[in-house]
């Protein structure tokens, strides 16, 4: 019995924290699409909701409506739909862009100082003096 309690304790923790990351990243996406002009509508009518209901989740979806191209992502958590045209929707792939650049620097950072490197490698920092000179 204590080892199903166990388990549905990690299991309860794992979705936990699933959820947490689900939510932190949703907020950054949001927090990139306002920063490159998208403009959040509320959605305030029973005909709105509905249809924020059918955007597919979490991913930025491409629209025509009047003959124009929207790009659109819906949060249902706070019924609001992010709209933008292209000029917005480029700016977002270019923040986008360099928010995984600078995530991908510091893991490489995080990398290097857990292996002992130097910023001359595994020599140290003095380049052609061995080390029983120094």
């Amino acid at each position: 019995m204590k080892m199903k309690t166990y388990l549905l304790s990690i299991i309860g923790t794992v979705a936990l924290v699933a959820f947490a990351l689900g939510c932190s990243t949703t907020k950054q996406t949001e927090n990139l699409l306002s920063a490159a002009g998208f403009k959040a509508m509320p959605a305030t009518t029973p005909q709105q909701q509905a249809h924020l209901k059918t955007l597919p989740p979490h991913k930025v979806t491409m629209v025509q409506r009047d003959g124009k191209t929207y790009y659109v992502y819906p949060d249902q958590a706070h019924q609001v739909l992010y709209v933008g045209e292209d000029a917005q929707y480029q700016e977002y792939q270019k923040l986008r862009l360099q928010k995984q650049l600078a995530k991908d620097q510091v893991q490489a950072a995080e990398m290097n100082s857990e292996s002992g490197w130097t910023a001359w490698g595994a020599f140290g920092d003095v380049v052609g003096v061995p080390a029983y000179r120094r």
